[in-house]
């Protein structure tokens, strides 16, 4: 299959994907998030991401993981719920380190990637990211690029999303000053991020809960979780999201610097901004 050339993404495409909830929704149409992320050890992660997905506009936020960072992220966000039931998208790996999981939590990450709604597949956890039957969305880094890809076969040296995503059979979000979010089918989107101060720790946690929560608002609204295309969109306008909240962070701090925190609470602004757009 020949490479298809990058489309780029802009205020209007992600408006095109995030909506306004209306009279006639509820907190499952307008999207649950299930996470299992964070640590003992990295227990930021697991709030950084669900103050995230919260600040998206879903409906409803779980949260599965180890009871200290239970503590901090209902501390954090009360509203969250820390019991199983229905999500219709998953965030896994934030803040966690294979070689330090359980096979307690090797089992339930199992399941989860056996599901039926997509996975965001995020850093301790892209080592099952090839596991999956579940779709599957993974969000490396450059070095994780490298790893996922030696894991599926590939030449770790060739950084191609796209072939990544086919070997994969899911979504690729690339993670870079340009990220690329890749599918099988689908020509890849590049978004580069507006401001440099998005280069910090935490950051990545805060996209994670972002694209967990956009997905998930659109199966709640009726999009079907196998439908890559439609994820891929929805996850590149999770990333424009991400950049447009750090750039309006920067501004509200003079041009100053910024910690990942301050991108989550500016997820708001950008999704008004979007929807304006």
């Amino acid at each position: 299959m020949g490479a298809m050339a990058a489309q780029g993404w802009t205020r209007a495409d992600t408006a095109e994907v995030v909506s306004e909830p209306t009279a006639d929704d509820d907190k499952y149409s307008r999207g649950v998030v299930g996470m299992r992320t964070g640590s003992t050890a990295f227990p930021g992660a697991a709030v950084l991401g669900v103050d995230a997905a919260w600040r998206c506009g879903v409906g409803m936020v779980r949260y599965l993981g180890p009871e200290r960072a239970a503590d901090l992220v209902l501390a954090r966000r009360p509203e969250t719920v820390t019991a199983e039931g229905r999500v219709q998208a998953w965030v896994i790996g934030s803040g966690t380190d294979a070689a330090h999981r359980s096979a307690r939590e090797r089992a339930a990450l199992a399941a989860v990637l056996s599901g039926d709604v997509p996975v965001i597949v995020d850093a301790g956890a892209l080592d099952l990211a090839g596991e999956a039957s579940a779709p599957v969305v993974a969000t490396p880094h450059g070095r994780e690029h490298q790893r996922l890809r030696r894991m599926l076969g590939l030449d770790p040296d060739t950084d191609d999303a796209s072939e990544t995503a086919r070997a994969l059979g899911g979504v690729v979000v690339r993670k870079g000053a340009t990220t690329v979010i890749a599918a099988p089918d689908s020509p890849p989107i590049e978004i580069t991020a507006p401001t440099s101060w998005l280069a910090t720790a935490g950051t990545g946690d805060v996209l994670a809960g972002t694209v967990g929560a956009v997905i998930a608002g659109v199966i709640g609204r009726g999009a079907s979780p196998g439908d890559l295309a439609a994820v891929q969109r929805a996850a590149a306008s999770a990333v424009w999201l991400h950049g447009h909240a750090a750039a309006l962070a920067v501004a509200a701090h003079r041009g100053g610097p910024i910690a990942a925190l301050d991108v989550a609470e500016h997820l708001p602004h950008a999704v008004a901004d979007a929807l304006r757009g």
